[in-house]
């Protein structure tokens, strides 16, 4: 939706004008798994995102419209005011987590649109949380910095939607700039921009949805971390230093082969290598190196799919699709078990490549893959 026609349809519903925010989606480039094992993500904002109208009502109200839904809520600020509908509890959670830093908000009037695809890996909410973070801070004035304003987007997650996510999508919402990726430690929260034009470089970047999602029996994600976490307290023992397997190297690791399970090993193997991986993308990024980049992101799949077991069937016939195409890099993005593949594609081999993944992945599974194009871009911000 254009923002004349959010404008129409905030005066239309609140007899007034409001003001316009955004925030974007993300992509991460490479960097699956490390943000809990002290390591560094390489993710950047892109072109879809979450667009809202607000204005202030004079009241200790919120009303709240979702556009995409046609749904609307109204809410008080106090605790005990949690709305029902889950996609205004990242609103509200917002308005509480900004109160509980010493902000104040008012009441206001709002809605919102958006045009992340839902479940695709791109974080939709972490867009709606960044959007009314930024907002507010802007309109009140509260000069809370970016870095406090994707924390307090985490906390909503954590506190009112009761998701214990980590903090890239909300950073990187938050902190995006076109034409570069932000390399986040994830480990004391240090980042740098690196430079990421590929359409400069005669590359283009697209999503390829799977659109299945494995439910696995038990928590999968929880016992990778719990490998990983065994494999540290191995490796302690002999260099005490180490606090995650950030701070391992490789021959460390061989070093404690009979004192963990197998399990552990490869667990903790891929996440030594990924490390290193990114490190190796970033220092390609920055001589604009896209061929070194993409065998990276390659290795990562590999890494992904036999050592930390998170891909599938059908991700990893998306990825051995990309190879086969010509594909300068692919990789599962994500947690995996399902969601999308991230594709770094020579723009003479992108259209016969979008053709020839759809039709093999219909013929394959019966089921039709979608395709998303992105472009990197700016993070949070007003536009009107």
């Amino acid at each position: 939706m254009n923002i004349d026609k959010i404008s129409e349809e905030f005066k239309a519903r609140y007899g007034a004008e409001g003001e316009i925010y955004t925030s974007p989606g993300r992509i991460n480039l490479i960097g699956e798994h490390t943000d809990y094992n002290g390591g560094f993500v390489l993710p950047g904002a892109i072109d879809k995102g979450i667009t809202a109208a607000i204005r202030f009502n004079g009241t200790d109200r919120v009303r709240a419209t979702a556009l995409d839904l046609n749904e609307s809520v109204e809410f008080g600020l106090e605790e005990n005011d949690a709305p029902d509908k889950l996609w205004a509890k990242y609103i509200f959670g917002v308005c509480r987590e900004i109160i509980k830093r010493g902000g104040k908000v008012e009441g206001f009037d709002t809605i919102f649109t958006g045009d992340v695809p839902l479940g695709a890996g791109m974080s939709s909410s972490a867009a709606l949380e960044s959007t009314y973070a930024f907002a507010i801070n802007d309109k009140m004035g509260l000069g809370f910095d970016k870095m406090t304003l994707a924390k307090i987007g985490q906390s909503t997650e954590h506190n009112y939607v009761g998701v214990k996510c980590g903090i890239m999508d909300q950073f990187a919402s938050v902190h995006g700039k076109a034409g570069h990726l932000m390399r986040l430690d994830c480990k004391n929260g240090d980042f740098a921009y690196y430079p990421f034009d590929p359409e400069a470089h005669g590359y283009k970047v697209v999503l390829v949805d799977s659109c299945v999602k494995h439910e696995l029996v038990g928590s999968p994600y929880n016992r990778r971390r719990e490998s990983c976490e065994r494999a540290v307290e191995a490796i302690r023992k002999n260099h005490p230093e180490v606090e995650f397997l950030r701070d391992a190297k490789r021959e460390w690791l061989d070093e404690v082969i009979g004192c963990i399970s197998t399990e552990d090993y490869i667990r903790a193997l891929y996440a030594i290598e990924e490390v290193d991986r990114l490190l190796e993308a970033c220092e390609a990024l920055q001589k604009g190196d896209f061929e070194t980049v993409g065998r990276k992101m390659y290795g990562t799949h590999i890494g992904m799919s036999v050592l930390y077991e998170v891909s599938c069937d059908e991700l990893d016939f998306l990825n051995e699709v990309a190879k086969q195409c010509g594909v300068t890099g692919s990789r599962v993005m994500g947690g995996g078990f399902g969601g999308c593949t991230i594709n770094l594609v020579k723009a003479e081999l992108y259209d016969k490549f979008i053709e020839t993944v759809k039709n093999r992945y219909r013929e394959k599974f019966g089921i039709e893959c979608k395709i998303y194009p992105v472009v990197i871009s700016d993070g949070a911000r007003k536009l009107q």
